[in-house]
């Protein structure tokens, strides 16, 4: 990891970088997939999993077979696991349906919101170095909750053309059995354009490679709205000499295998801690499976030393992580100054794991400094507000004048004009 002892205020927007992502240098490629899989459908997706996934499929569909099939090839021991993490992730996301006011603004003016379900939405689980059934619960479980009426995944296939059974056991406990075996480029296409298989869907969720979330950023300029813009996965840890550095480096490391660009970044005030993570983080690399690609994430990783709090504070609101663990004395009084960030996590036993997992909040985060103004996944991402209006006759003549007045200095007659002959029968 990067050592970065006491930087100067100046240089802190150039140490935050995240590793670059040149989505402009994909998109020729990506629009190019988008505007087969459109024009041709089904037929496009399958010539694109014959060469991205190698794999030749008769039928894009997951059967029922195939997902019964997969229900006896998952442990009892994993099974109860799915089950428990769905149970807590339901149970917070439900706990999210607030019934909304009806208001009266003034007397006779009556305003308020309805609440509805996007009706059809396409989730995207990846497939690639590691089965994302964790990804099925944090999407359609929310999706259920909020009445969506048609939910589609799309998720690549192995070689052998099957889905992962545990991805599709999750559908099955989450609710969703309406799936696809796409992957990447062409599975968004298919949910953006709807094929002679797939649907088309309003809105698209879920993480991706670099292909994936341009190809999402393309077909959101026109086509249908996604959850957010994304990037590779982050975490940021504070920690004192409170911390664990045990803990603490296996958090870094936690976050370094998700993939080669991912990032994680520790900044604290204590100097022997950060030489104690180094060595930590060394020691338990070594012994994991996925070494190769955490090494290589590591070295897109830091460690930066500040001379105290309020530094820290301000430079991880300058950061906005995905994920903030917060892992000092008074953690609860740090977070309380923290306004950018995905998700947070509170005290020595509170790993980011938990929230990737069970916990019950959600995983699918804003990535690459977007917390800065997005929010992750929740149950509202897939419902839609309706405002509604009422105004009484008397409630006309009370705010008429108000709507006449800001009318005509806009230069609307007609809209001056829509109160006004009302006010005369009046």
């Amino acid at each position: 990891m990067q050592y970065i002892k006491y930087p100067d205020r100046a240089e802190w927007g150039r140490i935050l970088s995240r590793p670059a992502l040149d989505n402009e240098s994909l998109s020729g490629t990506v629009r190019t997939v988008l505007d087969d899989v459109k024009r041709r459908g089904d037929e496009a997706v399958r010539e694109y999993e014959s060469r991205f996934d190698h794999v030749e499929l008769e039928s894009l569909a997951v059967t029922e077979s195939e997902l019964a099939e997969a229900e006896t090839l998952v442990s009892g021991e994993l099974k109860q696991a799915i089950i428990m993490a769905h149970e807590n992730i339901e149970k917070f996301h439900a706990a999210q349906n607030v019934d909304l006011p009806s208001v009266e603004t003034m007397p006779g003016v009556r305003c308020w919101q309805k609440v509805l379900p996007i009706e059809r939405v396409g989730l995207y689980i990846p497939g690639g170095t590691a089965p994302l059934f964790s990804t099925v619960l944090m999407l359609a479980t929310p999706a259920r909750l909020a009445g969506c009426r048609e939910i589609t995944l799309c998720t690549p296939p192995g070689h052998d053309g099957k889905v992962h059974p545990a991805v599709l056991y999750a559908a099955k406990v989450a609710g969703v059995a309406r799936i696809f075996k796409i992957g990447g480029v062409q599975a968004i296409g298919a949910m953006a354009y709807g094929t002679q298989s797939v649907p088309k869907v309003y809105k698209i969720f879920g993480p991706g490679n670099q292909y994936v979330t341009a190809a999402k950023q393309l077909v959101s300029l026109r086509d249908v709205a996604i959850d957010m813009p994304a990037g590779p996965s982050e975490v940021e840890v504070i920690a004192d000499a409170t911390a664990d550095a045990a803990f603490v480096a296996s958090d870094l490391l936690s976050q370094a295998e998700h993939g080669v660009d991912s990032q994680a970044v520790l900044v604290t005030v204590d100097e022997k801690l950060a030489e104690v993570v180094i060595g930590e983080v060394e020691r338990q690399l070594a012994a994991l499976p996925r070494r190769e690609i955490a090494e290589k994430s590591i070295a897109n990783s830091k460690i930066i030393l500040l001379e105290n709090m309020a530094d820290v504070v301000e430079i991880t609101n300058e950061y906005a992580p995905e994920h903030l663990i917060i892992s000092t004395k008074n953690h609860r009084d740090i977070a309380e100054q923290i306004v950018n960030a995905g998700s947070i996590f509170l005290g020595n036993y509170t790993p980011e794991s938990a929230g990737d997992y069970a916990s019950g909040t959600n995983h699918t985060l804003p990535t690459n400094g977007y917390a800065k103004a997005y929010n992750g996944v929740n149950l509202d991402s897939f419902r839609k507000k309706i405002t509604f209006q009422e105004i009484t006759r008397d409630g006309l003549s009370q705010i008429g004048k108000t709507i006449e007045v800001m009318a005509e200095n806009e230069h609307l007659f007609a809209h001056k004009n829509a109160v006004s002959i009302r006010l005369k029968q009046n």
